[in-house]
């Protein structure tokens, strides 16, 4: 085997190592924060899974349940309505955040604090609709 191939697959295992493991990273964190946090911790295992069997072992349940709720959960058409009207109001909220009109009248709290986060948290709140509706067109796709 060549140096050059040698440094490839490194670097090909190095920066997977590193995607899977900021997956991880990020998905604990955005269980908390907003963000698709188990969508994220789900990616991160399945890159990790490439090169670890420990990985691939956690993956595989997860997949397996992944599917199953998938596939209840677009069973009935008033199920994929919920879904979607769901998806769509969280991207509502998100650019309502973005936008961050004046705190009104009503706010008990100083101004600073009304919509804290700013464009972070209208962007994760956008990008999570953008995932949860792209992930609905797969399960109709597949499951229906």
């Amino acid at each position: 085997m060549s140096a050059r191939s040698r440094f490839h697959r490194a670097a090909h295992r190095t920066g997977l190592e590193i995607l899977g493991w900021t997956l991880v990273v990020l998905g604990f964190a955005a269980l908390v924060l907003p963000g698709p946090g188990l969508l994220m911790l789900v990616g991160g295992l399945a890159v990790l899974s490439q090169q670890y069997e420990w990985a691939e072992r956690k993956l595989h349940p997860i997949k397996k349940q992944a599917y199953k709720a998938a596939r209840i959960g677009v069973k009935t058409w008033p199920r994929i309505a919920v879904s979607a009207l769901s998806a769509f109001g969280f991207m509502a909220l998100g650019i309502f955040w973005m936008v961050k009109p004046p705190a009104p009248d009503w706010w008990p709290l100083e101004d600073e604090l009304w919509l804290i986060g700013g464009w972070g948290t209208g962007l994760s709140l956008v990008l999570s609709a953008i995932i949860a509706l792209t992930l609905l067109v797969y399960s109709i796709r597949r499951f229906r």
